[in-house]
């Protein structure tokens, strides 16, 4: 792709602020509510921070109460079609609240929006709609919005192009003490499963000054915890004019003066260097934290997968891993249910399983994307064989999970402090260097900030202590 096809001219972000500053005249001497309901990945929790930037720039105050909202906004995931479906059914839930209030807005955005059957579907059962926009869209989203209130007619912006690369426009991050910060965009990988690259376009890489200028902002900002988002985060550079490698930026980015930690999601198994490692190693400012997907551990359904490496090459990656950061804290994602995955197949996803040791793992039973490879193949897998391989699998990483977490016991880890436990509000939740959940006693304003905090006590996902003084 030209790079020059990629990035959005800032003569036209310069529209989109115009059309943004018209909307916030429209709105003058109103109090009105915005929701912003956003599903899927750490991408679209990134894609909607920037929305929730053009909201508050257009007037809106921002709110989670769907009932009192002038304006609803669902960023939609394509993944699986459980989020599909999800998206869609609180999208059929907001059908009263148009009836109680015909001046309200609601808009739909997203991969799952991007995808041609889906897009069509919505234009004839969702009538109250008011507006479509994919994911190449967002910049315009001021004018989608403007065009909506001034012609009342519904809006369908779908995707134009694969993809592009929009500088300048406002974000409203919803924390203060933790930041995404979105790399690249799209993917090159055609995964037989995924449908991300049809939804989300080719990879791009930002200009790596336009990162190392937000990156600053932010530390300025007092964020404590900055995560590099993409696709393939291994990819990066390599569609610059003037290559940078993803481990050369990790590099420079450390470089950068002030006490923050960094993390990347997510890398690809093919692309991962011994280089990346070493950086990581080397660095301090890098959590020891490491998510590589292993998808499966039978080098057949790999193939069918078209993943581009073996299970051989990935625990050669995983050994020099642990060699260089012996203490490192390795998660990943396995499917299960494969189209062809016999029980053999599944068997050595368990063999990897152990040899690998992960910490934790995201597990999911194989989902059929319309448009994608793998939905035609034919040797499908009964539910019910894909719900038992599953249970097993959940079975053994709980084991290891539980092994690993009571290692724990007695040490002090440092933590960044979050918020209040949702499953217990007199206890302070926050995460370890590697990704940890922690729970423990202290007070409100240790939130935003780090803690040091003794283990006492762990379970298969979570660990409870006490705040050090």
């Amino acid at each position: 792709m030209e790079r020059e096809k990629v990035l959005i001219p800032q003569e036209e972000i310069a529209k989109q602020y115009n059309y943004m500053e018209q909307i916030r005249l429209l709105n003058e001497g109103k109090e009105l509510y915005a929701v912003v309901k956003t599903y899927g990945c750490q991408q679209n929790e990134a894609d909607s921070e920037r929305l929730a930037g053009m909201l508050r720039q257009m007037g809106y105050v921002l709110s989670e109460e769907e009932e009192k909202a002038d304006l609803i906004l669902v960023n939609t995931c394509a993944v699986r079609e459980h989020a599909e479906l999800k998206a869609l059914s609180i999208t059929g839930q907001f059908k009263h609240l148009k009836e109680k209030n015909r001046s309200l807005l609601i808009g739909i955005c997203g991969c799952m929006v991007s995808q041609e059957h889906r897009k069509d579907d919505i234009k004839m059962k969702y009538p109250y709609v008011d507006f479509l926009f994919g994911t190449s869209m967002l910049y315009r989203f001021p004018e989608i919005l403007y065009s909506k209130m001034k012609t009342g007619k519904r809006q369908f912006f779908l995707d134009e192009s694969e993809g592009n690369i929009a500088e300048g426009l406002p974000v409203y991050r919803s924390s203060h003490f933790k930041a995404w910060v979105s790399i690249m965009y799209g993917c090159n990988n055609f995964c037989t499963y995924c449908i991300v690259p049809y939804v989300r376009g080719r990879e791009r890489s930002r200009n790596p000054e336009e990162l190392y200028s937000e990156v600053r902002q932010l530390v300025e900002d007092g964020v404590k915890e900055i995560t590099l988002l993409g696709q393939n985060v291994n990819s990066y550079g390599k569609d610059l004019p003037k290559p940078l490698s993803f481990a050369e930026l990790l590099r420079n980015i450390c470089r950068i003066e002030g006490d923050f930690t960094l993390r990347f999601m997510t890398s690809h198994p093919k692309d991962a260097t011994k280089e990346l490692i070493d950086v990581m190693a080397e660095n301090p400012k890098i959590a020891k934290a490491f998510h590589l997907p292993l998808q499966s551990g039978s080098n057949r359904i790999l193939q069918r997968m078209n993943r581009h490496y073996t299970a051989e090459s990935y625990l050669s990656l995983v050994s020099y891993m642990r060699k260089k950061m012996p203490d490192i804290a390795l998660t990943s994602d396995i499917i299960v249910g494969f189209p062809g995955e016999s029980e053999e197949d599944f068997e050595a996803t368990l063999e990897v399983l152990e040899k690998a040791e992960y910490d934790n793992i995201y597990s999911f039973i194989y989902s059929p994307r319309k448009g994608t490879p793998a939905a035609e193949m034919p040797d499908q897998i009964p539910p019910e064989v894909s719900s038992a391989r599953f249970a097993r699998l959940l079975e053994k990483q709980m084991e290891i999970s539980n092994r690993k977490n009571k290692d724990y016991t007695g040490c002090v880890l440092k933590v960044l402090v979050e918020g209040h436990s949702k499953t217990d509000e007199s206890k302070l939740t926050g995460r370890s260097e590697k990704n940890r959940l922690v729970h423990f006693e202290g007070p409100d304003e240790l939130v935003g900030q780090y803690a040091h905090v003794r283990i006492t006590r762990t379970e298969t996902f979570a660990l409870f202590g006490i705040l050090e003084k």
